[in-house]
């Protein structure tokens, strides 16, 4: 069972997560943060991961603390569902249109957390959120989730569709990563025996 569950808890946040690697994609996202909220949803709807995640953040201040935190969590429990990562593709990659934007994802489930970012916001704020958080938010998960991840605006206007794009475009490879190999189904794959 490619499953996780778990909570995490500071002076600043208080976060339970539960995944499920195998699912379709249902979700149930409760951050307090709208728009990050739709993010999580299409998260888990593009990749076929169940997830449920519920936070409680210090919002009042802003919403920082509370995307970074739900990219802590959402790291590790992708790690801790993965186990020793036996039989997965581990690679993943997505080219990935919405209207005027175009986002290219590609990861690796590899153990080594790396983040290569160019995705340039138009604007500063998607409603109230601050876009930066984007950014900050993938750091987490990349860092968190031992995940080498590379995410590219090839073009884009509008930046809640470069956002979306991003996210889906991330889910996208996800899924096509976490999926098993029925060529390799029990072997780990790296010629170094794990990852």
């Amino acid at each position: 069972m490619r499953q996780a569950s778990l909570k995490r808890k500071t002076a600043e946040t208080e976060i339970a997560v539960e995944m499920n690697l195998d699912g379709t994609g249902a979700y149930e996202n409760q951050t307090g943060v709208g728009f990050f909220d739709h993010m999580l949803d299409q998260l888990a709807r593009h990749s076929l991961i169940d997830l449920k995640l519920t936070a409680k953040g210090d919002t009042h201040i802003d919403d920082h603390h509370t995307v970074e935190d739900c990219g802590i969590a959402l790291g590790k429990a992708l790690a801790e569902a993965l186990g020793d990562k036996r039989g997965i593709r581990r690679y993943g990659s997505c080219l990935l249109p919405m209207d005027d934007t175009m986002v290219r994802a590609a990861l690796d489930l590899s153990g080594r957390p790396y983040l290569a970012w160019e995705v340039p916001f138009t604007a500063p704020k998607i409603g109230s959120f601050d876009t930066e958080l984007v950014r900050e938010f993938f750091t987490a998960f990349a860092m968190n989730g031992g995940i080498t991840l590379h995410v590219d605006l090839i073009r884009g206007i509008n930046s809640h569709h470069i956002a979306e794009a991003a996210f889906k475009a991330v889910a996208r490879s996800l899924r096509e990563a976490v999926e098993t190999d029925p060529r390799k189904a029990d072997a780990i794959p790296s010629t170094k025996g794990q990852l």
